[in-house]
């Protein structure tokens, strides 16, 4: 039996698919990458914008086209959404589907492959260069644009133990293992723990690995965590990801994001950036929200404008079925929506040309992505001048302009 893995959306996405791929690794089941070869497929789907849920439909209909006899199993976030309009947006009625999966249960997702339940679920080594661990899953928020909440539920911590015992395996293969989940900055609430706690369990227990957090709301960074962020950058990567959405207050009441301002966002982030250099800082922002008007999008900005920020993830906004914003009045205009998306956009490209130029002829930790290219601590994909070294290797070296980008130059004898 081949089965073809489409992942889409997020990186707590790519680890359910990893944890799919071991499955299929301990049943003897092979992978394949073209559909026409391909007994099964089991597309990972995602719901945050639309267009990810018209590229998951489309993916399905072609390989269907390519192949009459695949089967599909549709698992993930769009999966997720109970009550469902099959009508307005079929995912059980598309060409070959047989089982629609909520979130990542892999139970069901054996059985709907015909898997012997007694096939071995513990992860292994992950195709990716860098490893990815899922701490938690689910999100108790409830942003007015958001249906992941819908999908995938309340939160839900793993024990540290477990989260312990896996980051060490994946130690064994991985130079960087990526710290993902839902909404990872409420870690611990349920199990007495936090995530401060816990990555300090993670760094002085999982020895060599270099640790990266995924996204993390900016207020959610504790004492514990920031300390570790000014601490070593071997063991923890001087990044930050603090989702944004909105430089306007207004905007972010609307959005249901109750819990900053963007004063409260832009002085959590200052305190943390000013005590590391480098220190890599990104966000997500939604441009044409219900209700924005031209001096709410003046307002984010000015913002972005006065924070330190090394790159934007722009969306124009999306409307989710389910969610609360679809009832909101004052839609935006479609073409003014990409407008501001492209002004936003632009404004992140030139502080990214900024900061790549401060960092030239810096000093840098790279793991290699692929043969001649890698992975800085602070998040800057660089060519690397020594092709030789393989993928997953890891080295100190300095970095050099070239051409649009920078060439990471390998201390001698330094890389593993």
């Amino acid at each position: 039996m081949k089965v073809l893995l489409r992942t889409y959306g997020c990186r707590a996405n790519q680890y359910d698919t990893e944890a799919v791929r071991s499955l299929l690794a301990a049943a003897g089941v092979e992978e394949t990458i073209h559909p026409s070869e391909a007994d099964f497929a089991v597309f990972n789907s995602c719901t945050v914008t639309a267009a990810a849920e018209a590229d998951l439909r489309s993916d399905v209909r072609a390989a269907r086209s390519a192949n009459p006899r695949i089967q599909s199993v549709v698992m993930g976030c769009a999966a997720g959404i109970p009550n469902r309009n099959e009508s307005a947006a079929p995912l059980a009625t598309l060409p070959g589907v047989i089982s629609i999966v909520p979130g990542a249960d892999l139970t069901a997702i054996g059985v709907a492959l015909g898997l012997p339940s007694s096939v071995s679920r513990t992860p292994s080594a992950q195709t990716g260069a860098r490893a990815l661990l899922r701490i938690q899953d689910g999100c108790d928020e409830h942003c007015t644009f958001c249906a992941t909440t819908i999908a995938r539920g309340a939160s839900r911590s793993r024990s540290v133990e477990s989260l312990v015992e896996e980051a060490s395996r994946l130690a064994d293969a991985h130079p960087e293992i990526v710290v993902t989940g839902i909404h990872i900055g409420t870690y611990g609430v349920d199990i007495n723990s936090s995530l401060g706690q816990l990555m300090e369990t993670l760094i002085a227990r999982v020895q060599r690995v270099r640790f990266r957090l995924t996204s993390i709301e900016a207020t959610e960074v504790d004492g514990r965590l920031a300390e570790l962020f000014s601490g070593d950058s071997t063991r923890l990567a001087p990044h930050l990801h603090a989702p944004l959405q909105s430089g306007s207050n207004s905007v972010l009441k609307r959005m249901g994001r109750h819990w900053y301002t963007a004063e409260s966002y832009g002085n959590a982030v200052m305190r943390l950036t000013a005590r590391r250099t480098p220190f890599a800082l990104s966000a997500d922002v939604i441009a044409g929200f219900p209700g924005e008007t031209d001096a709410d999008h003046r307002e984010t900005m000015a913002l972005i404008d006065r924070l330190p920020f090394t790159s934007l993830h722009v969306f124009p906004y999306s409307a989710r079925p389910g969610t609360a914003a679809v009832r909101l009045k004052g839609a935006v205009p479609a073409a003014i929506a990409r407008a501001r998306a492209s002004e936003l956009r632009a404004l992140a490209a030139g502080k990214a040309r900024s900061y790549e130029t401060a960092r030239s002829r810096g000093r840098c930790d790279v793991v290699m992505t692929e043969r001649g290219k890698g992975l800085t601590e602070d998040y800057l994909s660089v060519t690397v001048a020594d092709s030789s070294i393989p993928r997953r290797a890891r080295f100190s070296g300095r970095l050099e302009p070239a051409g649009k980008g920078l060439t990471a130059f390998p201390d001698e004898n330094d890389h593993d």
